[in-house]
């Protein structure tokens, strides 16, 4: 009987491994496609094959899950991490589908529940995330409520009872004990009707109490289920980590949510575009803070949906990111968070961006996962952020044989030929137009376009794999245009900057050629 449990476990992992390498890549370039010009009806059908092939990833991930508790292998985390930060998360998941079916939410955290604990969030959510999905599930109507409340605490140790009621169609005393055996499920045809694989309680309940918990269910007919788990985490001091929940990452959560983008460097512009189809995000984009305030008027006076979040270029034609700022704040009066995309930022550029009213600020070139961090973070959801860090500068004596490498470009881009080879059309248009700007600056003595050309230069070095160094030439470039003394130093580093730009102009030209 033993080895027909361990033959089946086997199997089980073995299997779910096997199925979910093709499916991941079902699912990857169904979304592909998605991306690319469809009929509507074309449409219609590959979004039918991409709902498909999720539903088909959870019951895979279950069964391996299953697999896992069964045989003792599963392992849990201890990071640092905010419970109230993931109760809201999860609570916020389930806002649309709770809105449709005009369903009430009670929430009652115990304020004396420490702020930050060491334990698995991730195994956490899951835990949680199934209670409320069968309590949303089940429930037509009245009131869901989710408690969490302090039960003991012992030195660095605290133990706390979770419970999810809902006033739903509630489980026969009969069938309380089959809850939590493998594919069970409490109602009669309830797969057809509800859909599930009778796995979720099963393994939640197992989680539970391989990190020594216990989980029971109280529930009446027609009256309403209250499923409870207790769990101990330790308290810490840590901070907690970035983290990224993957099904954010594939865009299956916020989905409603409107992003305005205030850039006018192009290529920039079609990066930060890419990213936020990765994330899900709706996007309008303009090119000045002039443009960006006609366009948050004009949604507020024909009553469309206004922007969850700004991401707002500091340095730009007409009107500047701070400007725009500044009169968001203080004559739209909108508290939209603002987030400050900057090539270079030092603390009084944070300080100023704070005292115009931005949120926050992420420099240039864009790391995707703290951007989507910071907008989670502005968007009330668990994410935190982090510094940016500047490397020295170096000469034009350090340049390599070939200058660029298109890793970061082509990865970004998901190795699409035609979007890659948009993105270098646009440098190799742009970037001689900047050195000109940049040098025309220095020979009329013209700092606001000297700044101006070489704020909007930085970026491209990452985007295109130029090594970093030269990021801080071009930023010695723009402190000269604030103060304007050895004028031998600055030209020495704009030659370095024409050099290394003319160099992977040449080999961006014949990797065109080849894309």
């Amino acid at each position: 009987a033993e080895d027909a449990v361990k033959a089946k476990q086997q199997f089980l992992s073995h299997m779910s491994h096997e199925i979910r390498t093709p499916m991941n890549s079902i699912i990857g370039f169904t979304k592909v496609v998605l991306r690319t010009a469809l009929e509507e009806k074309q449409r219609e059908y590959v979004n039918a094959i991409k709902m498909s092939g999720d539903v088909l990833l959870v019951l895979i991930n279950d069964i391996l899950d299953l697999a896992k508790v069964d045989a003792g292998r599963m392992t849990f985390g201890k990071k640092p991490f905010k419970l109230a930060d993931t109760v809201s998360a999860i609570l916020h998941l389930f806002e649309l589908r709770l809105q449709e079916k005009n369903i009430a939410v009670v929430k009652d955290f115990d304020p004396m529940i420490p702020e930050v604990l060491s334990g698995d969030s991730v195994r956490l959510h899951q835990i949680i995330l199934n209670l409320m999905s069968n309590a949303v599930k089940f429930t037509k109507e009245g009131s869901i409520s989710i408690g969490v409340k302090l039960l003991q605490e012992e030195g660095e140790k605290v133990t706390i009872e979770f419970s999810v009621a809902d006033t739903g169609i509630g489980i026969a005393e009969d069938k309380l004990n089959l809850l939590f055996e493998n594919f069970q499920q409490a109602h009669k045809g309830g797969e057809q009707f509800f859909g599930g694989t009778g796995l979720g309680l099963s393994i939640a309940k197992k989680l539970v109490e391989a990190q020594g918990g216990s989980m029971g269910v109280k529930s009446e007919l027609s009256v309403g289920s209250v499923f409870s788990f207790t769990l101990s985490f330790q308290k810490t001091s840590e901070s907690p980590e970035i983290a990224m929940e993957e099904e954010w990452m594939q865009g299956k959560a916020n989905q409603n949510s409107k992003i305005l983008l205030v850039e006018d460097n192009a290529l920039n512009q079609l990066l930060i575009k890419t990213l936020m189809a990765d994330f899900g995000f709706e996007l309008d984009i303009v090119d000045n803070g002039k443009l960006a305030i006609e366009k948050i008027t004009s949604n507020e006076q024909n009553s469309v949906k206004g922007y969850d979040i700004i991401l707002m270029d500091l340095l730009m034609p007409e009107m500047d990111g701070f400007e725009t700022s500044t009169y968001i704040r203080n004559e739209l009066q909108l508290d939209i968070p603002i987030i400050a995309l900057t090539a270079n930022i030092a603390s009084t550029g944070v300080r100023k961006c704070i005292e115009v009213g931005m949120n926050d600020y992420i420099a240039k070139p864009i790391d995707e996962k703290l951007l989507f961090s910071k907008i989670i973070h502005l968007l009330k959801l668990p994410m935190g952020s982090r510094g940016y860090g500047i490397q020295k500068g170096f000469t034009s004596d350090s340049i390599n044989d070939k200058c660029i490498d298109l890793s970061y470009l082509k990865r970004r881009t998901k190795n699409d030929t035609a979007l890659t080879a948009e993105m270098i059309r646009i440098y190799l248009k742009q970037t001689p137009e900047l050195i000109n700007a940049i040098k025309e600056g220095i020979e009329k003595k013209d700092w606001s376009l000297l700044y101006a050309a070489a704020h909007k230069l930085l970026p491209s070095f990452a985007i295109m794999g130029i090594d970093p160094r030269f990021e801080e030439i071009t930023k010695k470039i723009q402190e000269y245009a604030g103060s304007p003394e050895d004028l031998s130093a600055v030209q020495e580093n704009v030659a370095s900057i024409e050099a290394i730009c003319k160099q992977s102009i040449a080999e961006l030209e014949l990797e065109l050629k080849i894309l």
